[in-house]
C-alpha cells in the first residue's frame, strides 16, 4: 500500500519510525510548516520533517489543508491509506481521499477523553489506567469506529511528560498493528456508540485543548485533586501560581495529607531545604520549579537564589 502519513511532534516520530522499519511505503509525509523559534527567531522544523528529510521521505507542509495546490498534490501521490498522528483537524476532502480510508491513533482509549489534551486531563482526573485507539476518521472528531486499543497503568507519580512517553511506545506499535491488518483486509471494526453502550452508567469525559488561564493551579481545592492537577500539567503546558508577584511554574511536586493550619495558598519555607503552599486539606511541598525569569531547577537551589 502507498501511504501517507500526517504528524508534527515527536510523538508522531515513534510512529513513523516504526513504520519505516516494517518497511511499509510512506511515500510522503505531511506536517506542520516551520515557524521560528528562540531568540533569534531562525526558523525550526517539527519532529516529523526531520526525520522524514534524514530518510528521503517527500515533505509537504501546506499553510492550509483546503489549498487548492496542496490537494492537488496530495492527490497525485495516489495513496491508498493515510494515517494521522498528533496533527490538526483534517477537512473532510482530505480524510475521505484515500480508498482504504484515514486511520489515526489518539492517546486515550476512546470513546473517552475525545479532544486535543487526553494524556493531560486523564492524569488530571486521577486515572489509574489509559491506553491508545486507532479509529477510521469520521466528520465529528474522534468519534469513528475503533479498529485496535492498547493499555498502560499511570502511576501515582506520573506526570503527563511520563505518560506521553509510554503512550508514544505503544502507540507505534499499535498503529503498526492497524496498518498490517487494514492492507490483509483482516480488522473489525466497533462503533464507539456500542462501545458506549456497553457502559451505560459511565460519564464521557471530554479532553479539551488547554489554554494558559487553565493553568492557574487553585489552592482551595484538596491536596489530592492540586497534586494531579500539578502532575497532569507537568511538563507542558505547566501548572502555576505566583510568588514574588511572579509566575512561578511548578514541575514536580509532592503531597503531604496533615492538618495544614495556614491559610490555602500561602507557603511555608524554612529558605534551605522546603517551600510548601497550603490546600484546604494538606501541602504540597514543591520539589521543581521555574521563578518567571530563572531557569526551572530543583527546590534547594531554587530558595538559595530566592529572598522572601
Amino acid at each position: 500500500m502507498k501511504i501517507v502519513f500526517m504528524g508534527t511532534p515527536e510523538f508522531a516520530v515513534a510512529s513513523l519510525d516504526a513504520l519505516v522499519k516494517a518497511g511499509m511505503n510512506v511515500v510522503a509525509v505531511v506536517t506542520a510548516p516551520d515557524k521560528p523559534s528562540g531568540r533569534g527567531q531562525q526558523l525550526s522544523e517539527s519532529a516529523v520533517k526531520k526525520y522524514a528529510v534524514k530518510n528521503s521521505i517527500k515533505v509537504l507542509q501546506p499553510e492550509k489543508l483546503k489549498n487548492e495546490g496542496f490537494i492537488t498534490e496530495l492527490k497525485g501521490l495516489q495513496a491508498d491509506l493515510q494515517l494521522v498522528v498528533a496533527f490538526r483537524m483534517l477537512p473532510e476532502v482530505v480524510w475521505n481521499m484515500p480508498p482504504k480510508g484515514t486511520i489515526n491513533l489518539h492517546a486515550s482509549l476512546l470513546p473517552q477523553y475525545r479532544g486535543a489534551a487526553p494524556i493531560n486531563w486523564s492524569v488530571i482526573n486521577g486515572e489509574k489506567e489509559t491506553g491508545v485507539t486507532t479509529f477510521f476518521l469520521k466528520q465529528e472528531i474522534d468519534t469513528g469506529d475503533v479498529i485496535l486499543t492498547d493499555k498502560t497503568s499511570i502511576l501515582e507519580t506520573d506526570t503527563a511528560g511520563d505518560v506521553h512517553d509510554k503512550l508514544m511506545t505503544i502507540g507505534a506499535a499499535l498503529l503498526l498493528k492497524t496498518v498490517e491488518l487494514v492492507s490483509e483486509n483482516q480488522y473489525k471494526e466497533v462503533p464507539q456508540q456500542e462501545l458506549i453502550g456497553q457502559n451505560q452508567n459511565t460519564r464521557l469525559k471530554p479532553a479539551p485543548k488547554i489554554f494558559k488561564n487553565d493553568c492557574l493551579i487553585n489552592w482551595q481545592q484538596p491536596t489530592a485533586q492540586v497534586y494531579d492537577f500539578i502532575r497532569g500539567m507537568s511538563p507542558h503546558p505547566t501548572a502555576f501560581t505566583f510568588l514574588n508577584d511572579k509566575v512561578f511554574k511548578v514541575f514536580r511536586a509532592e503531597k503531604e495529607l496533615i492538618d495544614p493550619e495556614t491559610e490555602a495558598g500561602k507557603f511555608v519555607t524554612d529558605q534551605k531545604t522546603y517551600l510548601k503552599f497550603a490546600c484546604n486539606d494538606g501541602f504540597i511541598s514543591i520539589k521543581e520549579a521555574q521563578l518567571e525569569g530563572k531557569k526551572r531547577m530543583n527546590i534547594e537551589d531554587f530558595l538559595r537564589g530566592v529572598k522572601f
